[in-house]
């Protein structure tokens, strides 16, 4: 993250706004992937499930995030689903409006269906492409979000590619590097993440990574990020992998990120995973570039970090300070 825009983070939090906003805008999606956080049991504490939560169509939803929007005054709105794609056309309305507002956007797809030609127009946001490793294993678990189907929606589109890595990923000597091999020369991806998978605690799915295996990859995601410059994960970000917040209270993505479900009331906590996530298994890119940032220093030594509690603190009395009521 750019200077500029760590400064324009801490206005927000100073005055009570949030840096971050994830928005579920639907509940509907037309895949089933094996360890989807969105659909878990969990996800939304249990009482309810995203498939069972009311949402949005047409112009009520492009309202009501703008309403969010308005509200919450952050710096980027990522629209995640579900499949944010299953509600095309009300995107392709909004997303003009939030970059006249001057909000970057992430659009977090399957690649499902095509990307709009409209959408190449909006300069502010990005279409993050989700990736479950090679098409052997991928089209598997994304169908019908297939290799070949992904690679034709994208033609012509800049997007991000971010990839999850899973446990039978790291069974095969050599897999990511194939994964990047595939990525990296096409011209209209710009950059390639990779997570590793975040489990709730007490699962015992066959996705997760053991601890041996995610100090090899971390290990080889630091060589392969050397050879391929399209992969952004520098080694503070790494190191983040290596030892993440220990739990939501001490991870800045959480603190700093506003979650809502499909029904644009409901919050998701503690984090965008939802549930009781196991943080000692954190994966999860974005909470690690974060903290990256969080524990870097300034000139004279102060943590990153410390400058933020200062304005988190500052933020909530501001907060605090709305919710009087004035004076009759």
């Amino acid at each position: 993250m750019l200077a500029r825009e760590i400064l324009q983070g801490w206005g927000r939090i100073l005055t009570g706004g949030v840096p971050f906003l994830s928005i579920e805008i639907t509940r509907e999606c037309p895949l089933s992937c094996p360890g989807c956080y969105a659909y878990n049991t969990d996800h939304l504490g249990g009482a309810l499930l995203l498939r069972e939560v009311s949402d949005y169509r047409g112009d009520a939803l492009v309202q009501g995030i703008l309403r969010l929007v308005d509200e919450y005054r952050p710096l980027q709105v990522s629209l995640v689903g579900g499949e944010p794609l299953v509600r095309f056309r009300e995107l392709t309305v909004l997303l003009p409006q939030l970059e006249e507002r001057g909000i970057f956007v992430q659009v977090v797809t399957s690649a499902v269906r095509p990307i709009p030609d409209e959408w190449r127009r909006i300069r502010n946001m990005c279409v993050a492409v989700s990736i479950d490793g090679l098409p052997a294993e991928h089209d598997v678990r994304r169908k019908p979000a297939t290799y070949d189907r992904i690679l034709k929606n994208i033609a012509g589109h800049p997007v991000n590619i971010h990839c999850t890595i899973t446990r039978p990923m790291t069974e095969r000597r050599g897999y990511l590097r194939e994964f990047l091999e595939f990525w990296t020369p096409r011209p209209n991806v710009r950059k390639i993440w990779m997570s590793i998978f975040t489990p709730q605690k007490g699962e015992t799915s066959s996705e997760i990574v053991p601890p041996a295996a995610r100090r090899s990859i971390i290990d080889e995601i630091s060589i392969l990020n050397r050879e391929f410059p399209k992969l952004q994960m520098p080694d503070a970000l790494l190191d983040v992998f290596r030892a993440p917040p220990e739990n939501p209270n001490e991870c800045l993505f959480a603190r700093t990120t506003r979650s809502l479900t499909a029904d644009l009331r409901q919050t998701i906590t503690p984090c965008q995973f939802g549930g009781d996530p196991d943080c000692s298994q954190c994966g999860c890119v974005a909470s690690a570039g974060l903290a990256a940032m969080e524990r870097a220093r300034l000139p004279g030594g102060m943590k990153v970090g410390t400058l933020y509690e200062i304005s988190y603190n500052v933020g909530q009395w501001v907060n605090s300070l709305r919710k009087v009521s004035p004076p009759a």
